[in-house]
């Protein structure tokens, strides 16, 4: 039986813009908050960031049929798109303003199938050590119970906007 999905989202270049001129908390919290909008990305796999602190990002998604690979279960690149942007935003939470990221790594590890009968899952990012050029960030995803889903650590690359 065939499906549809219907994606709307908001212009990517207004969101750009303003990163550019806020620090990286202020920035997250304002996307958090809908003062900004999402990065066009969640709303097209139908994640959301829900939470950020200086060093810690959360998002929340909700697996669907639309996210499954051929064998029924959410497809990995799904999991590691979460992983990769938790990880990424809570290096983000900590830039001044002026100051980007760009991940030069990812290393995931898959611990349990998702499906929709999972629910609601959290990818929940923090940071383990940020220097001048570099910072290393972990994020694990957990499904309503706690229980661990899928792990990564993340190299990301810091450097400046202007």
């Amino acid at each position: 039986m065939e499906r549809t999905r219907t994606v709307t989202w908001q212009d990517a270049a207004a969101t750009a813009a303003a990163a550019g001129t806020m620090a990286g908390l202020d920035f997250l919290r304002a996307i958090a908050e809908g003062r900004l909008p999402g990065a066009p990305l969640g709303a097209l796999i139908g994640f959301a960031l829900e939470e950020v602190e200086d060093g810690r990002a959360v998002f929340s998604f909700e697996p669907g049929e639309e996210h499954y690979n051929p064998i029924g279960g959410v497809h990995g690149g799904v999991y590691a798109t979460l992983l990769d942007s938790a990880a990424g935003c809570a290096v983000h939470s900590t830039l001044p303003q002026s100051m980007a990221y760009t991940s030069l790594d990812l290393s995931t590890r898959f611990l349990r199938p998702i499906t929709r009968d999972t629910g609601k899952v959290r990818a929940i990012g923090t940071v383990l050590s940020r220097g001048r050029r570099t910072a290393l960030a972990e994020a694990g995803l957990y499904d309503g119970q706690d229980r661990l889903l899928g792990h990564a650590t993340s190299t990301c690359m810091l450097f400046p906007t202007a």
